[in-house]
């Protein structure tokens, strides 16, 4: 698990085509304390397992599913991308839980400059866009945001100077595209709703209220 708060810039130094997927070299701007081969770092918001760990280098290998839900098969060497590492149990939570798990490529559709503040609006699929709700937590590229906005394919954020300044959030132009990963809460109350709404007869409507969420754990 990963909280959205970046913990630094990295590069991508090498790219060759493995198994079907593609591997990378990457070097980070921090160093990489206490190592441990296979640990889970999360590239532009994508979960990957770091491995041949030396000083600030590591490698990590992208999967085809990956590559299918990301941007990771469109950049290469010389790219800079967010970087953080897993959560410990005993760090704090800045930003929100985030699983490392992108769900969709969403496209910029605008960039505006309000007093300090830069206001990005994106498109994404209708099957992401559901989970999406205003106020609500989302991860652009592994930085976890706020929502200002949002409606049937698309939503806003306001991002502050120093996010700008400090992730690859600050290159994004109209057209750029970025890596995707909804809150999880939604996706969970959907799943356990479903069974919820198949057991209902044809024209019954699926009753919600406190004792249906007590039971169902949500309270």
């Amino acid at each position: 698990m990963f909280t959205g708060i970046i913990e630094g810039a990295g590069k991508i130094i090498g790219k060759r085509t493995v198994g079907g997927g593609i591997a990378y070299d990457l070097e980070a701007a921090f160093d990489l304390t206490e190592p441990e081969e296979g640990e889970s770092i999360a590239v532009n918001g994508a979960c990957l397992t770091a491995y041949n760990i030396r000083g600030r280098h590591f490698s990590a290998d992208v999967s085809p599913e990956t590559l299918s839900r990301t941007k990771l098969g469109l950049i290469g060497p010389g790219t800079i991308v967010n970087l953080e590492r897993a959560l410990r149990l005993s760090d704090r939570l800045g930003g929100h839980l985030v699983s490392g798990h992108v769900d969709c490529m969403a496209t910029v559709t605008s960039r505006k400059e309000i007093g300090n503040y830069t206001i990005f609006s994106f498109s994404l699929p209708s099957a992401q866009a559901k989970y999406i709700i205003e106020k609500g937590s989302i991860t652009i590229d592994g930085v976890s945001l706020t929502v200002n906005s949002c409606g049937p394919g698309h939503f806003a954020v306001s991002i502050i100077p120093h996010t700008l300044k400090v992730t690859t959030l600050g290159a994004l132009k109209v057209a750029s595209k970025v890596n995707i990963e909804v809150d999880i809460i939604g996706k969970y109350v959907e799943k356990m709703l479903a069974p919820k709404a198949a057991d209902a007869g044809a024209g019954d409507s699926v009753g919600i209220n406190p004792g249906f969420l007590a039971q169902h754990g949500f309270i």
